[in-house]
């Protein structure tokens, strides 16, 4: 597999999420947000994706986390419009969201499903690394405290296990990269099997 040259512009990305997310920490814990960010732009190097594929790693939760600060016309702007197009298809809030209270989460995750079963292509891979690094990091988690680090989230654990199960179909429905898609779902197996145990 080659892994493409990261050029000046991937650096640009990389200090831009780093200075957008600046002070974010992963839910319920100390741990810097971009340490996330990272996680995700190298599953999509590994997986073979492209250098505007690994920029929108790195920007994928921008116009989600940081609307007062970001928009699609600056991410345009500054990385083009398939960086644009990926984090934009990433991102569960409708493209008018500016900031304050989000729709309900049901609402949001059943409309990104939906999302993602009719529009996948453009972004798919970038999407599939984002969950996959957050399930490893949600099953590691679990592993140490158990069901308590279900109170980190908006929703509880069922509505976390519904949506994980419901996006291993939604990603196989998208023809999501198969590999990566074959780690997801183990994950997500074992994520259910060992909250069922705990």
């Amino acid at each position: 597999m080659e892994i493409p040259v990261l050029s000046v512009k991937f650096r640009e990305a990389l200090s831009y999420a780093a200075n957008v997310h600046d002070g974010q920490v992963k839910k319920g814990t100390s741990i810097p947000y971009v340490s996330h960010l990272l996680g995700v732009c190298a599953l999509v190097l590994e997986d073979g994706g492209t250098e505007e594929e690994a920029i929108a790693a790195l920007l994928h939760d921008t116009l989600e986390d940081q609307p007062e600060t970001v928009t699609r016309e600056d991410l345009r702007a500054r990385f083009g419009e398939r960086v644009a197009k990926i984090v934009e298809g990433c991102t569960d809030v409708s493209p008018d969201y500016r900031g304050g209270p989000k729709p309900p989460w049901r609402e949001r995750k059943t409309r990104y499903l939906e999302h993602l079963r009719r529009e996948a292509s453009a972004f798919v891979r970038v999407a599939l690394a984002d969950k996959l690094h957050n399930a490893r990091a949600i099953l590691a988690d679990h592993r140490q405290l158990g069901d308590e680090l279900w109170s980190r989230f908006n929703a509880g654990k069922e509505d976390q296990l519904w949506y994980f199960r419901e996006l291993v179909g939604a990603f196989r429905e998208a023809r999501a990269p198969s590999r990566m898609l074959q780690e997801f779902e183990r994950v997500v197996t074992e994520l259910e099997h060992s909250t069922r145990t705990s």
